[in-house]
């Protein structure tokens, strides 16, 4: 049995093109390994607050030290950090906002980027502790990005998720959904395509 834990990032919820795009791997994946446990998270539906000072010091302060307000932000992370732990395939739904990865995306990561959890300093740099996890990462945009200066997403994610010590990253676009119906139809049957082959 293997766990595949699903986090969309879409302000429009399932509604999304991305979540959409997720929902249809998801459901692929599941009829071809059937033992799987699926972990949803919305970050729609339930954002993390944006990592603010106070928060920050939180996860500084030491357990016995830490106000009720402070534990209540530990725990929080804590439970998104399980998740993740306990994920063998991760599925992120990313659309492009702005030229990045939507904000409630980068408040989730800095809620999971915990030193001596899932990363820690060595004397030769940073060592990332979730080794062994599969992501498939399913990015949705208006424009065509994929292999230009502008794509900042594709780099960004590689780098923070290799940070944690993640490395197998497999990225499925659907691009030039804002550039017509007839490029939108396109985009969207070549993921679905793209899916039907990961999936197995």
């Amino acid at each position: 049995m293997s766990t595949l834990l699903k986090i969309n990032a879409s302000l429009f919820a399932a509604h999304g093109q991305s979540s959409q795009l997720t929902e249809r791997f998801v459901s692929a994946w599941q009829a071809a390994h059937p033992d799987t446990t699926v972990v949803e998270r919305d970050l729609a539906a339930q954002p993390v607050p944006h990592l603010d000072g106070e928060r920050f010091m939180s996860f500084l302060s030491k357990p016995e030290e830490r106000s009720a307000a402070q534990q209540a932000v530990v725990d929080l992370s804590d439970a998104l950090i399980a998740e993740v732990q306990a994920a063998d395939v991760i599925v992120l739904g990313v659309p492009m906002y702005n030229l990045g990865v939507p904000s409630v995306l980068k408040a989730y990561f800095d809620h999971i980027a915990r030193a001596g959890v899932t990363f820690r300093y060595t004397a030769t740099g940073p060592e990332g502790l979730l080794k062994g996890k599969k992501v498939y990462v399913f990015a949705t945009r208006g424009g065509v990005y994929a292999g230009t200066e502008m794509d900042n997403q594709t780099p960004y994610l590689k780098i923070f998720l290799g940070f944690l010590g993640i490395t197998d990253v497999e990225f499925v676009y659907a691009e030039g959904l804002n550039m017509g119906d007839e490029s939108k139809a396109a985009a969207l049957a070549a993921a679905h395509a793209q899916i039907e082959q990961l999936a197995k």
